[in-house]
């Protein structure tokens, strides 16, 4: 029994989603369905805590505080309610387990984010464009090869 349940959880693996780490600020776009309409609705938090990382279901749960109210979502990350997750955000902490920021204020919890123009995929990438000298330098070089 336990090798058919792997086996439909690892099915469930798909879905490409990019490296997860808690202090991670991200944007869930979850499928909703709302009789026989469905809609997708975006969720934005940070990662709070990453449950069972190497088994077939990891859980993550991400927190956001809208109005003065902290809300949590505790989700499966290859969930097929999840159509995906885009990474805002990383920040730099030094705990995996985030549980004291709901004992927090919003304003006290200024982490510190890393730019995540690291992140950029090669192809999204604007390409450079190659510099031209400029126009005195042009000179020298070529009162250099006159000599």
């Amino acid at each position: 029994m336990k090798k058919k349940i792997i086996e439909f959880n690892l099915s469930q693996r798909n879905k490409k989603v990019p490296e997860l780490r808690s202090g991670d600020v991200i944007k869930i776009h979850r499928k909703i369905k709302e009789g026989s309409k469905e809609r997708i609705q975006v969720f934005e938090g940070i990662i709070i805590a990453i449950k069972g990382r190497q088994s077939s279901s990891p859980m993550m749960t991400v927190r956001k505080v809208t109005l003065g109210v902290g809300v949590e979502l505790i989700l499966p990350i290859f969930s097929p309610q999840i159509e995906k997750i885009e990474l805002v955000k990383r920040a730099k902490v030094r705990r995996a387990k985030l549980y004291y920021i709901r004992d927090k204020s919003t304003k006290s919890l200024r982490m510190k984010y890393k730019d995540l123009s690291g992140f950029v995929k090669e192809d999204e990438a604007p390409a450079v464009e190659a510099v031209e000298p400029k126009k005195e330098e042009k000179k020298e070089k070529e009162v250099k090869e006159a000599k």
